[in-house]
C-alpha cells in the first residue's frame, strides 16, 4: 500500500518565461476518448467504437494582467504558444518528489479579463487549446499526442503507427 501523490508546488512557463508568483490555479487537461455506440446485426448490445482523442485544453488563472499572455492572443499558428507545467508531487510515505511535466503547444482560445472593482482581488482566466500534449513523469514520457502528425503515444506504444502506415504517412 502507498499514500497518494499530492501536488506540493507548481510553476507555469509560457514560451520559456516563468510566471513565478503570478498563477493562482491551473486546471490540467481532461483526457477524453471520442467514442460512439455501435450495435450491428447479431450483437446483443452496443459497444463503444474508439474514434481517437477529443480536444485537449489547459485552463489557468493569473492573479492579474500579464502583458506577454495578452500579446499571444489571436496567434495564427496552431502551435504558436508553448506552455510548460512543472509540478512537484509527493506521497507522505516517500522521501522524494516526483516531477510531473506537461507540455502544451497550441493557442489561447479565450481570455477572460474578469471584473474590475477598486480594492478587490483581480483574476484573469486563460483557456489554451492544444495541438500537442506531452506528460512526463520524472523525465519519462508517459503520453504524447501530436494531432497534426497523427501520433498518440501512451506508455511507449504509438497507438496510431499502424494507421499512419495504412494511409501512407
Amino acid at each position: 500500500m502507498g499514500m497518494p501523490r499530492k501536488l506540493k508546488g507548481f510553476m507555469l512557463f509560457q514560451n520559456g518565461e516563468n510566471y513565478v508568483g503570478q498563477i493562482g490555479e491551473i486546471t490540467l487537461p481532461k483526457l477524453t476518448r471520442k467514442a460512439e455506440d455501435w450495435q450491428g446485426g447479431g450483437m446483443s448490445g452496443p459497444i463503444k467504437v474508439d474514434f481517437g482523442q477529443e480536444a485537449i485544453q489547459l485552463e489557468w488563472t493569473c492573479g492579474g494582467l500579464i502583458k506577454s499572455v495578452l500579446t499571444q492572443y489571436g496567434i495564427t499558428k496552431h502551435d504558436g504558444v508553448l506552455l510548460r507545467f512543472a509540478g512537484g508531487y509527493k506521497a507522505e510515505d516517500a522521501d522524494g518528489y516526483d516531477s510531473i511535466e506537461i507540455i502544451i503547444k497550441g493557442r489561447h482560445t479565450e481570455i477572460d479579463l474578469g471584473t474590475a472593482k477598486p480594492k478587490e482581488d483581480t483574476a484573469v482566466k486563460i483557456t489554451s487549446a492544444a495541438s500537442y500534449f506531452k506528460l512526463s513523469w520524472n523525465g519519462e514520457t508517459v503520453m504524447e499526442f501530436d494531432f497534426v502528425n497523427s501520433i498518440e503515444n501512451v506508455g511507449g506504444t504509438d497507438l496510431l503507427a499502424a494507421l499512419r502506415t495504412a494511409i501512407g504517412l
